[in-house]
């Protein structure tokens, strides 16, 4: 879909999270790995991931063993794509093997092709084999991208030309080196993290990226912070606003959504979009936030669904009703309460439908400016007590009623069920 506002093209799922996006500046340098022409410079197929996750289904890596199908695949694309095809791989155990696969993969017509100097099983803590990608470089006449540089070879922008001399390459490809600071490119030098990791977070405010695959970046790029005071409250975040308030930007945030609704509503003005933020909940009157529950907020007994249903009663309300919906693609579960002839959600899907009407309570609450109510604990410790002062009692009765039948039964005379210790050791008679 076009977005006018972001002035992007968002590929989206049918769980309307956006997997892919792209915009006119990335026209000529984006490659991607499915396909849509007018968007991208070329196509890469991934022949060197060796995740059990994509080998398992005979993807990434586990192409490397099949020759034929990779002739197959790559000269089907070269034939029906007017864009650029390439391919990444990862070395096989001998070298004659590698070279008689890249000179393979040569021969179907493919624009160049990426190579990670290590096999299948190995991985980034192995040494990266620069010679077997060198040896590739001097064997095919199509351009070699090195890959596997990062950390060993490659901590600032000036290594990656050492890394592209020592395999032959025509270029150089970087992945976690890149992740851990993006500045690595930067021929002035890189930038300290901290800086980094705020401009990254405006342009994922900017573009609205999914606050996950922001919170993951982010992850990389703090690194050994992340068992830090900074490091929990960013494993903590669960929306694009918290994760900026970990990083006092939330006043960025909010002029960034100020500007994007005026935006929409020009936009809708002149017919561009249908209207602002009509998502499903809307649609249904239901009053919607991005808020889910965390059960370290609140106290072991009292949850944000006894809060609400505490506040019905006090008002005379009926109680509140919920309506759970699970979603086919993930498992995961969103609920809507009705409260008042009001309904509410929350945005963000939970794993267990316990947790969905948590999270819906919590909106209600929030909503209605409930967010710091709280039972009385005296009131609550009470109730408990009580409840199990009844429950004590009765079973005390029945065990009581139990032991004067058996009595009865055995014709035995009456003694109390409860006696004091003293009592009942003279009756029982200890001897030594």
């Amino acid at each position: 879909s076009i977005q006018y506002v972001l002035h992007t093209v968002d590929y989206v799922s049918p769980t309307e999270r956006v997997i892919f996006q792209t915009c006119e500046r990335e026209r000529h340098s984006v490659v991607f790995q499915m396909v849509r022409q007018n968007d991208i410079a070329a196509i890469d197929i991934n022949m060197g991931c060796p995740k059990e996750y994509s080998t398992k289904g005979g993807m990434g890596a586990a192409l490397l063993l099949c020759p034929e199908k990779i002739e197959m695949i790559l000269s089907t694309l070269v034939k029906g794509i007017s864009k650029p095809i390439t391919c990444k791989i990862r070395i096989l155990p001998s070298l004659t093997e590698t070279i008689s696969l890249v000179k393979l993969i040569e021969k179907t017509g493919v624009a160049a092709i990426a190579v990670h100097g290590r096999s299948k099983n190995e991985r980034p803590q192995h040494p990266v084999h620069c010679d077997v990608i060198k040896a590739i470089s001097q064997a095919v006449s199509i351009p070699v991208i090195a890959n596997g540089g990062s950390q060993e070879f490659i901590r600032q922008f000036q290594d990656i030309s050492a890394f592209r001399s020592v395999t032959s390459a025509s270029s150089v490809m970087l992945a976690r080196a890149a992740m851990w600071n993006p500045s690595v490119f930067r021929p002035e030098g890189m930038l300290p993290v901290e800086t980094v990791i705020r401009d990254y977070i405006a342009y994922a405010v900017q573009y609205d990226n999914h606050y996950t695959n922001t919170k993951y970046c982010l992850c990389q790029m703090l690194r050994d912070q992340l068992e830090s005071p900074l490091g929990k409250r960013l494993h903590a975040a669960q929306s694009t606003l918290e994760i900026c308030e970990v990083f006092e930007m939330s006043d960025f945030y909010e002029s960034c959504r100020v500007a994007q609704k005026a935006k929409k509503a020009d936009l809708q003005s002149v017919g561009l979009v249908a209207a602002l933020e009509n998502d499903d909940a809307e649609d249904r009157n239901i009053i919607s936030l991005p808020i889910r529950f965390d059960k370290r907020n609140y106290m072991s007994q009292i949850t944000p669904k006894m809060l609400l249903l505490e506040w019905c009663r006090k008002r005379k309300l009926p109680q509140p009703v919920y309506h759970t919906v699970q979603r086919p693609v993930d498992k995961f579960f969103q609920s809507v309460v009705k409260v008042d002839e009001m309904q509410y959600a929350s945005t963000l899907w939970d794993k267990s439908k316990k947790l969905a009407e948590q999270s819906a309570a919590i909106v209600c609450l929030h909503t209605l400016g409930l967010t710091e109510i709280k039972m009385n604990e005296s009131d609550f410790a009470q109730k408990r007590k009580r409840k199990l002062q009844c429950q004590e009692d009765e079973g005390t009765r029945s065990l009581k009623e139990e032991h004067n039948k058996k009595l009865h039964q055995n014709g035995s005379e009456h003694r109390p069920l409860i006696q004091d210790a003293t009592t009942f050791a003279n009756q029982s008679g200890t001897h030594n």
